[in-house]
């Protein structure tokens, strides 16, 4: 044992344990509500942690966080959110839009700090962008970017045959009707018909795909979804298996093989999120916090899938390309 080990276990041994608990007791606790899984999310938790370690706290050394993970199943966010609001807390960090609702419509009373896709003005999570109140985060909005994508994918995917588009209903109706418009209106530009489907369970997503096949569907279209992230690796495990080149909102897509991707960092986005809880800990009000949204996109296209899938990459989208996987 090296000798500053020895001394500092000598020293810890003279706090006790209990002092160490007392050290602990009286740290900051954060709530984390999250729509999906810890192992799925594991790549923007640990984006949030060090959101937090830039405004000097270092989970379990300065602050606490209690986490709650739906998996997936929206269902369950109203009793997570009843009994993480039963606990002593500094802040709430709701992550995704039926998490970030949950612990509203549970009567939080701390300060939220929150992702969501949906204009969080409209959904009422704040008074305004600028002076948001008791709640506020980062607004990633990439539904409106799925005629992008679409025009994106039909130039990687040049076909006359329909293109699909995968949506989830269970949580927001406007959402998920936003971005059908989004990628109805680039279909009709284009000239290619739409066929629309809609999934909120694992059984749902594997039946999307035999309709889309069987509609003769040459490439799909995923909502920007927390449900949908939270199963990427079975969309892309589908995709590949049906010969369905895929494209999504997040790079963590193609990073799991899907064909591409196009729409804000993800992770940067966690990151900001734990800097804006770092920063109420510090006393900030989160009034003066404006909710934040992405300023710069990312196209990342996965040269091994499109091989795989027999698909030439255009000149033009290795041009526009931010990341190609190899």
């Amino acid at each position: 044992m090296k000798r500053r080990d020895f001394i500092a276990g000598l020293g810890m041994a003279a706090i006790g344990p209990n002092a160490v608990l007392a050290q602990r007791a009286g740290s900051p606790s954060i709530g984390f509500i999250s729509t999906r899984s810890p192992e799925e999310a594991t790549p923007h938790t640990n984006a949030f942690r060090r959101g937090l370690e830039e405004m000097g706290y270092a989970e379990g050394r300065g602050v606490e966080v209690e986490y709650r993970w739906a998996n997936g199943d929206y269902g369950r966010l109203p009793s997570l959110a009843a009994d993480l609001l039963s606990r002593p807390l500094s802040l709430v960090v709701g992550a995704g839009d039926p998490a970030a609702q949950a612990a509203k419509a549970a009567g939080v009373t701390v300060p939220l700090i929150f992702v969501v896709g949906q204009d969080p003005v409209q959904s009422g999570l704040v008074a305004s962008m600028n002076r948001p109140g008791k709640a506020t985060g980062v607004n990633f909005f990439t539904g409106e970017l799925g005629g992008k994508r679409l025009e994106l994918l039909c130039a990687m995917v040049p076909s006359t045959r329909p293109v699909g588009l995968l949506l989830n209903l269970r949580f927001g109706l406007e959402i998920a009707d936003q971005h059908r418009k989004a990628v109805a209106a680039g279909a009709k530009t284009l000239g290619r018909e739409l066929v629309v489907q809609e999934a909120a369970t694992d059984a749902e997503i594997d039946a999307s795909f035999a309709a889309l096949v069987k509609a003769g569907a040459s490439a799909l279209v995923v909502q920007n979804d927390p449900f949908f992230d939270s199963r990427r690796s079975r969309i892309t495990a589908l995709s590949s298996h049906h010969r369905m080149p895929v494209i999504a909102h997040i790079r963590e897509f193609p990073a799991d093989g899907a064909l591409m991707s196009y729409g804000a960092s993800l992770s940067d986005t966690y990151r900001q999120v734990g800097i804006y809880a770092g920063k109420v800990l510090r006393g900030a009000q989160p009034d003066d916090l404006p909710v934040l949204r992405p300023t710069r996109f990312e196209l990342v296209v996965n040269i091994q899938t499109a091989k795989a899938l027999g698909l030439s990459v255009p000149q033009s989208i290795l041009v526009a390309s931010d990341e190609l996987i190899e």
